[in-house]
């Protein structure tokens, strides 16, 4: 088995988990997720939202019981282990180019919401060059530099939430009647079409090794996808009773426009804030996609953090000038949500199917011998 050398200076304790799930999968899906899934659900979209964490719950749970097969290896090496050289180089290549077109949606998306809600005149290439700077120096830093900083955006966005709370002012608690009006396969299809915004969980097929606590590691990761449920079921409910039927379908980005109706005496567009400060909240995707990215290319080929990240972000921002009209920034978005359902909500169930029965073979042989 292609076992993983671990730096004992990259090891982190269990509680961190908590931190970088929630960072992981809070980014610029929440700007307008709710209009999304609003569309198949109506207003029982709500009930989508908590479907699709009980589904990351489950994959959360099965995900651990595969890396519990393999202590000291991450996603990449049991790839490995199960299906060879060959055939696992190419999996996890697949793996590492999904990390990588996570990583340019979520900065094509905030670099979009820049240049329409604060700088309309700013060149989205300076946008997207500063963000790759930033999530350079961040990636240089190491694991532990990645993980203060998912710290920190954790406890420095959340006065963002109190914000939210000047809308219920305006709400209209009848807007979420009448409760399952709609059939359950438009739920269903609510809660499919949550998936490009709430993954990000899947980072701990990659980071399992690096921790301390390997035993309390999965109580930690299901305590930080009930908090980010709790934060979009928060903001979906808000949205439900704000907008009526016909604004909610037409609002694209339906969490900033409830930003825009806040109005402070020492501030009247504190939206244009909360875009900015947004920077924050996505740094953390950015650099542990880069990061899972990294440690897939590693086990390829020998090279330099230095030289891959400077790589990697050079065809970042190649593909940036590539994709420029919303329009194509949707369609692109929705073919990633496609393949993000695959990757991280059903070949975790696969590869425990394989690694068990692996595992059991193999217990078999030696009992007999």
């Amino acid at each position: 088995m292609n076992k993983l050398q671990i730096n004992p200076t990259q090891t982190f304790n269990a509680p961190l988990l908590f931190y970088i799930i929630c960072s992981t999968q809070i980014g610029v899906g929440v700007h307008g997720f709710q209009s999304v899934i609003y569309q198949e659900a109506k207003q029982d979209a709500w009930i989508s939202i908590i479907i699709s964490f009980v589904a990351a719950h489950l994959v959360v749970f099965v995900i651990f019981k595969t890396m519990n097969l393999y202590e000291q290896n991450d996603l990449y090496g049991v790839n490995l282990d199960l299906f060879g050289k060959y055939l696992g180089n190419f999996i996890n290549i697949i793996y590492i180019v999904y990390c990588g077109l996570a990583f340019f949606a979520v900065i094509k998306n905030y670099t979009d919401v820049i240049n329409i809600w604060v700088f309309p005149s700013l060149s989205p290439s300076f946008i997207t060059i500063t963000l790759l700077i930033t999530v350079i120096y961040a990636f240089t830093g190491g694991l532990r530099v990645i993980i203060g900083v998912c710290f920190f955006s954790f406890f420095l966005s959340l006065w963002i939430l109190i914000i939210l709370l000047f809308p219920l002012d305006y709400t209209n608690i009848n807007y979420l009647l009448p409760v399952l009006d709609n059939d359950f396969i438009s739920i269903l299809k609510g809660a499919y079409l949550m998936t490009f915004t709430m993954v990000g969980f899947e980072i701990i097929n990659t980071m399992y090794p690096y921790v301390k606590e390997k035993n309390k590691a999965q109580k930690y990761v299901h305590m930080g996808l009930l908090f980010t449920l709790a934060i979009y079921l928060f903001v979906m409910f808000i949205t439900l009773t704000f907008f009526s039927e016909g604004q909610l379908e037409k609002t694209i980005w339906a969490t900033l426009s409830l930003f825009s109706i806040v109005r402070l005496p020492f501030l009247e567009r504190i939206e244009l804030i909360t875009v900015c400060f947004w920077m924050l909240i996505i740094l953390p995707n950015l650099c542990f996609y880069v990061w899972s990215a990294y440690r897939g290319i590693r086990r390829i080929i020998k090279i330099t953090d230095k030289k891959f990240i400077l790589i990697f972000s050079l065809l970042i921002y190649i593909g940036s000038l590539l994709v420029k009209t919303r329009a194509e920034i949707n369609t692109f978005n929705n073919y990633l949500g496609n393949v993000a359902f695959y990757i991280v909500f059903v070949y975790p169930f696969f590869l425990y199917f394989i690694a068990f029965l692996k595992k059991r073979i193999f217990k078999r042989e030696a009992i007999r011998e």
